[in-house]
This record gives structure tokens, C-alpha cells and sequence, in this order.
């Protein structure tokens, strides 16, 4: 029986073509607003931290701008939701590859009865949007020692 060594160097150079040629390009062949789907199932990043007075909600959108988002509260559900304007396109440029894109988004979280609602403020600052929900002044728990027996 005679033993046949393959060499793997072509085929793996012709199937790595074959998925740069597919995937790579695959942002180019598509257009119009197949990839400005608005994202509702959560997928843009929320950290949730908790102080002694209130609850704080940072939700990361680079290139935003204070305009393009709004905050509203209906009944208990405090939602967030941002969305870019179009850019304006440049007549003497000619765009060769374009990898980003700014798409819509909207989270909802559904707030307790510990959340003083009517003092609930935002600020967006270096690509971060900062939520604070105070708690109420009932919820407020100054932390005290207890004496173990």
C-alpha cells in the first residue's frame, strides 16, 4: 500500500479564499437598510450599579450625540432608545469600503416601586450614556451595625 501525503497549504489557501470572498464582502453586496434592523432583544451592553441613593444605568453608545436618543417612562417601563441621523454624503468622496454603522436601539427596564421616577435624570458624556434612578427617601437604607450576643 502506498501512502499519499497531501499537501494542505493549497486547499486551506483555497478555502479561506473561498470564505473571505463570501463573508468579507458580504457587507458590500447588501443595501439599503438590511443593516439598520432596530435592535429590541437586548443586545446593546448595560451595566447596572447600585449606591446607597439610587440605581445607575450605563448604557455604551460610541458616536452618539445627545440628540439621537430619547428616554421615556409609560407606566412603571423606563425605555431607551437611540438612533443616529444619516451622515451626509461628501459628492467628491467616494466611499471604497464602509465597515461601521450607527443602528437604531431600544431597551426597556421595568422599574420597582423603590424608583423615585419623577427625579430621574441622564447625562451622555464620552461615549457612555449615564442613567440615574434615585431611590425614594423610604427605600434609602443607612447602613447600621448590629450587636451579636
Amino acid at each position: 500500500m502506498t501512502t499519499v501525503r497531501l499537501n494542505q497549504k493549497p486547499f486551506e489557501k483555497t478555502f479561506n479564499s473561498l470564505f473571505e470572498d463570501l463573508f468579507q464582502n458580504l457587507p458590500n453586496t447588501l443595501t439599503g437598510d438590511e443593516w439598520n434592523v432596530p435592535v429590541s432583544n437586548g443586545s446593546v451592553p448595560v451595566n447596572i450599579r447600585e449606591t446607597a441613593d439610587a440605581f445607575v444605568l450605563d448604557i455604551i453608545a460610541p458616536g452618539m450625540e445627545k440628540s439621537d436618543f430619547k428616554v421615556n417612562i409609560e407606566k412603571n417601563l423606563l425605555t431607551v432608545s437611540a438612533e443616529k441621523k444619516a451622515d451626509i454624503k461628501n459628492e467628491n468622496e467616494k466611499m471604497i469600503r464602509k465597515e461601521f454603522s450607527f443602528r437604531p436601539f431600544s431597551r426597556s427596564f421595568k422599574l420597582n416601586d423603590s424608583i423615585d421616577a419623577s427625579n430621574i435624570n441622564a447625562k451622555y458624556e464620552q461615549g457612555v450614556l449615564n442613567i440615574t434612578l434615585p431611590k425614594k427617601e423610604e427605600v434609602k437604607q443607612t447602613p447600621t451595625e448590629i450587636n451579636i450576643q
